[in-house]
């Protein structure tokens, strides 16, 4: 009769093996949380007041990197879903002055527009846009050249009519007396846009970075503060507010 062999006792696993299981998940879902960053959800935060109300301080989005396909008749035009870029979208975009500088956006005007400001009312393609639901103006003062301003503060409320040229966008913030954007230093390239803006996941209205770096023990603050403050000071209405939908003023502006 055939002796039984003794049933192997299980080996445990080595701390060594358990730690490389770790790792190993660690580093593919890093992988997969780059190339969602890089290529389809970009998240991003609101550092200045350009974008009131739309956008606050502190609000942190969720950008929407895929949304705008490729443009022409190349095979991923075909191939790969999306539209193009459209007025009223509010978008994020490498700034033209300022290398590694994200900006965010209203764009008002497209490839062809013919734009023009008079005292603060922007018009397109000769129509004024009505754009009261979402524009705010703080400054009741008016500028323009003909009142002896400067160039800069009369580009403010006052510009000369032009055509937006192609491949390129006009954008405004919607906190007009309190935004540096395309009536400064001009429109933005197609290439610069990085994606829509389409919802509000997280708005802190504690201390906001500002975009620049103050050194380890200044993020160190900012970093504590933010936890301490976290249940206060987070608004907790504006969590997961859409600003994807498109409110542009007047389909008369629209060719």
């Amino acid at each position: 009769m055939a002796k039984k062999k003794p049933e192997e006792e299980p080996q445990e696993e080595s701390p060594r093996s358990v730690f490389r299981e770790y790792l190993e998940a660690l580093v593919v879902a890093g992988i997969f949380l780059g190339f969602t960053n890089t290529f389809v959800l970009k998240t991003f935060f609101i550092p200045s007041a350009s974008m009131e109300d739309t956008l606050l301080i502190g609000d942190h989005l969720f950008v929407n990197r895929y949304i705008y396909g490729p443009e022409g008749e190349s095979l991923l035009a075909g191939v790969l879903p999306g539209r193009k870029l459209e007025r009223g979208d509010i978008v994020v975009f490498r700034s033209v002055e300022e290398e590694g500088v994200d900006l965010v956006k209203r764009c008002v005007g497209l490839p062809g527009d013919r734009l023009e400001m008079r005292d603060k009312i922007l018009y397109v393609n000769d129509q004024a846009v009505e754009d009261s639901a979402y524009t705010l103006h703080r400054d009741r003062r008016t500028f323009s050249r003909q009142r002896g301003f400067p160039e800069y503060r009369a580009k403010r409320d006052n510009f000369e009519p032009f055509e937006v040229p192609p491949r390129r966008f006009f954008c405004l913030g919607d906190n007009r007396d309190r935004s540096h954007d395309s009536r400064f230093w001009g429109t933005v390239p197609a290439h610069y846009v990085k994606g829509r803006a389409f919802v509000v996941y997280w708005s802190y209205g504690g201390e906001t970075p500002d975009g620049t770096w103050h050194g380890w023990g200044h993020r160190l603050k900012q970093l504590v503060g933010t936890a301490v403050g976290f249940l206060t000071k987070t608004r907790w209405k504006r969590r997961e507010t859409s600003v994807g939908v498109r409110h542009w003023g007047g389909q008369p502006t629209c060719r």
